[in-house]
């Protein structure tokens, strides 16, 4: 009774992972790769991966995962530092100390 729908969903799965092993190219990239691939590009001053990263995912999609990116990085400095995340913070962007 179950056989037939298990057997569909196992042809539909090795399909679509096919599909997307194919190649690089045509593989989904995640917020957080994009939002890697951004920042990085643009410490960089690498224009065309910044376009490129830019193209993976929507511009609110890239916001949130750059904003991610900063929060997470100002917390492991902070640790680093043994400072809390609010003196990195401002002290990264030459703010005065509060």
């Amino acid at each position: 009774m179950f056989d037939r729908p298990r057997k569909t969903f196992a042809r539909l799965l090795a399909s679509t992972r096919t599909e997307a092993g194919d190649s690089p190219e045509r593989r989904a990239h995640n917020l957080f790769e994009a939002a890697a691939v951004y920042v990085s590009a643009r410490a960089e001053d690498d224009q065309d991966r910044i376009d490129e990263a830019a193209g993976w995912v929507s511009p609110e999609a890239l916001s949130f995962g750059v904003s991610e990116l900063a929060c997470r990085a100002v917390v492991a400095l902070a640790r680093e530092r043994d400072e809390s995340p609010r003196t990195v913070a401002r002290a990264l962007l030459g703010l005065p100390a509060a």
